[in-house]
């Protein structure tokens, strides 16, 4: 199953922006789906989860706060809002999908979208 992510640019510090992931035809409604972001030379990091078929959704301290999780279960699709966006909110932005436990390692996650780049200017 490849995720399909998108909605990255360059901003400015301050500005908001939605990242989105559509799942292209398929359902995970007992899947836990997430938000991850990797700078080089540091390993991906957890920014957000939520079960899909319901519950609250878990952030990072990092974005806690200033990001909304929401999900479209007619679509299948999930976003990401950020506000009051910061340089170090600088990063690739991965959406991930996986079965079972409500994980915020990476490693555990099965599907992933391609990345989109977010740059946030000073």
């Amino acid at each position: 199953v490849q995720l399909q992510a998108c909605g990255g640019g360059l901003v400015q510090a301050g500005d908001s922006l939605r990242l989105s992931c559509a799942v292209p035809g398929r359902a995970f409604n007992t899947y836990v789906v997430g938000w991850f972001r990797q700078v080089p030379g540091k390993e991906r990091e957890f920014v957000a989860k939520i079960r899909w078929n319901g519950g609250t959704a878990e952030y990072a301290d990092s974005v806690k706060g200033r990001s909304t999780f929401s999900r479209d279960t007619a679509t299948n699709t999930f976003y990401l809002e950020m506000i009051s966006l910061k340089p170090e909110d600088t990063a690739v932005y991965y959406c991930a999908a996986k079965s079972g436990a409500f994980s915020s390692n990476w490693k555990a996650y099965a599907y992933w979208g391609q990345g989109t780049l977010v740059t946030v200017s000073s």
